[in-house]
């Protein structure tokens, strides 16, 4: 119901049970991770302003750890009016394993001053659905209080990593173009038969992410356009390139199956494309920070 709604960011909380109803869980749970990551960096054409990241909910927090104020959205995320939130303990919206974290964070807090971390935790709404979150933690002190103040912030990121890297150089590359020849990329005007072919063509390589990946010049002619326009076309209609697309599509279905399959790591790599067992394990740390025995020890 929460999917229909246009709510991609849920997730039903697994269970240790080996039954139908586990299996259609893992099932929901991939679906809604690959409808989010599709909205977010896939469902733009021209996609120069993508957004990067979403902030969800914010919590302001006393010395205690009660929450003291909240966003708006926190009430629609949590299905719990904003009375049933303000003034109850932070910890009592968390699943088991997140409380553990967040009672260690706390004695951090307790002992330092001002103070900045990031976590992953896990919130539960009154439904029983999870939402798996990015937390960014920070104390802070108001100009007329001597109480130290908790800010939590829950921010939902887009996987498209290369992009945001590319933000953050972008001063300094500006900087450097100054002083080099400006070379200008070839304008290209998509009408709605190329835009048509090009979508074909991304769905060609996601359905078939296990399989040798053919020249740009025969995947052109394939899907019944020239390599120009595939190389050109394809990055401004879904800014990056045919090769990069397909490199993030691989890594982005191997974790979905290493975080919500039992199928061994060989196995994943050789369905995602990956020649090499060393290759795959490289390609993933550098894209997730973690290798794939790591992520699947961590899910479980």
């Amino acid at each position: 119901m929460e999917m229909s709604a246009g709510n991609f960011f849920y997730r039903v909380e697994r269970s240790v049970k080996d039954d139908n109803v586990e299996a259609l869980v893992v099932v929901l749970n991939m679906m809604a991770e690959e409808i989010q990551e599709a909205m977010v960096h896939q469902g733009y054409v021209q996609a120069h302003g993508t957004i990067k990241h979403i902030v969800q909910m914010s919590f302001i927090l006393d010395i205690k750890g009660y929450i003291e104020a909240t966003n708006q959205r926190t009430c629609s995320i949590l299905s719990t009016l904003y009375s049933e939130i303000i003034e109850k303990p932070f910890i009592t919206f968390l699943d088991e394993s997140s409380k553990v974290k967040w009672q260690n964070i706390r004695k951090t807090l307790e002992q330092k001053g001002i103070y900045e971390t990031s976590v992953e935790l896990t919130f539960k709404t009154k439904s029983n659905l999870v939402v798996p979150s990015a937390c960014y933690i920070t104390t802070f002190k108001g100009e007329h209080s001597e109480q130290k103040k908790t800010l939590v912030t829950v921010v939902h990121h887009s996987n498209d990593r290369d992009r945001l890297e590319k933000d953050l150089k972008r001063s300094v590359i500006k900087s450097e173009k100054k002083k080099k020849p400006h070379f200008k990329k070839p304008k290209i005007r998509l009408n709605h038969e190329d835009i048509r072919k090009l979508s074909k063509g991304r769905d060609i390589i996601i359905n078939n992410l296990e399989k040798d990946f053919p020249s740009l010049k025969d995947f052109a002619l394939q899907i019944g356009t020239n390599e120009f326009k595939l190389k050109y076309g394809f990055k401004e209609l879904y800014g990056t390139s045919v090769y990069r697309f397909l490199k993030n599509e691989r890594l982005r279905k191997s974790k979905m199956l290493v975080q919500y399959s039992d199928l061994h790591i060989k196995t994943i790599a050789h369905m995602t494309g990956f020649k090499s067992i060393p290759h795959f394990s490289r390609s993933f740390k550098k894209r997730y920070g973690y290798t794939p025995s790591a992520l699947r020890k961590k899910s479980l």
